[in-house]
């Protein structure tokens, strides 16, 4: 850093770009648990000029909020908030699917959609509503409350709501935690206002323990299994994400896509696609 970069910074004026940046950087920095020692070293900037833009003394570059934000693995929604904070254009477009530009993203999706069938498939935005489905999604969604499914619906809430999957569940329990946790560490991590108020909502949801089942999958997954027609259906899952996306609306998609634990869910999936 040369000496002219650090001379004779301005005094900080309230609401100013700089001024507005350090406050959220300093949020960042502190929401990852990232002293000012560590992210200088991380980011090759001096102690004394990450102090100064924290304290909005100093105004960053584009290159350098950019950097930063990467350093602190900061979401690329957020990271066009810090940019425009710190005075600049926002770096990262959110094309709506229907564009064109996105026709071949929608050809991916719809390729994983339908050629996973007769198992369950869906996409979903970043705060785990359901953006498209297959057809036997329905083996979950058609046992729930229409209200749970306006908009498409939220995994999260359509699974531990009381009048959407619950009641249903063989291992609530089990279930339950591994979808508080994985929220939870997403809520943290994003700092998501709108993940953080799903969290409490679900959180205060009834939660009847069921005596517990022995493992029957030798601990190799949690399956998700409810209870549907007098039968136990079995089901474990796998996540994908666009590689590389550096459009919004494609880093924040996750496609997951179903799969049956057993024989009788997977033949209990090719009567309800032939149905």
């Amino acid at each position: 850093m040369s000496t002219a970069t650090l001379a004779a910074p301005r005094p900080a004026v309230k609401g100013s770009p700089a001024a507005d940046f350090g406050t959220m950087l300093k949020a960042w920095r502190r929401t990852r648990n990232v002293s000012q020692l560590d992210l200088s070293s991380a980011s090759g900037v001096s102690t004394r000029h990450l102090s100064f833009m924290e304290t909005g003394r100093a105004k960053p570059s584009r290159d350098m909020v950019l950097r930063l934000a990467d350093e602190l693995e900061i979401p690329m929604r957020d990271r066009n908030k810090l940019l425009v904070a710190a005075g600049y254009a926002p770096e990262f477009k959110a094309r709506p699917l229907a564009s064109p530009e996105m026709a071949a993203a929608r050809r991916a999706i719809d390729v994983v959609l339908t050629g996973h069938l007769p198992y369950p498939a869906l996409m979903l935005d970043q705060h785990s509503n359901i953006i498209e489905a297959n057809k036997t999604v329905g083996i979950f969604t058609d046992m729930v409350s229409p209200q749970l499914l306006a908009g498409g619906g939220n995994t999260v809430r359509i699974t531990l709501h009381p009048e959407g999957l619950a009641p249903h569940l063989v291992n609530h329990g089990e279930a339950r935690d591994r979808l508080l946790r994985a929220l939870s560490r997403r809520a943290a991590a994003s700092g998501d206002a709108e993940l953080t108020k799903l969290l409490k909502e679900c959180v205060a949801y009834p939660h009847p323990e069921p005596d517990p089942e022995p493992d029957i999958y030798a601990g190799v997954v949690v399956p998700f299994r409810f209870r549907r027609d007098g039968r136990v259906l079995s089901f474990f899952s796998t996540t994908a994400v666009f590689g590389s996306a550096v459009d919004l609306t494609l880093a924040e998609l996750t496609l997951e896509t179903f799969f049956p634990a057993d024989e009788e869910t997977a033949e209990a999936l090719r009567e309800y696609a032939a149905r």
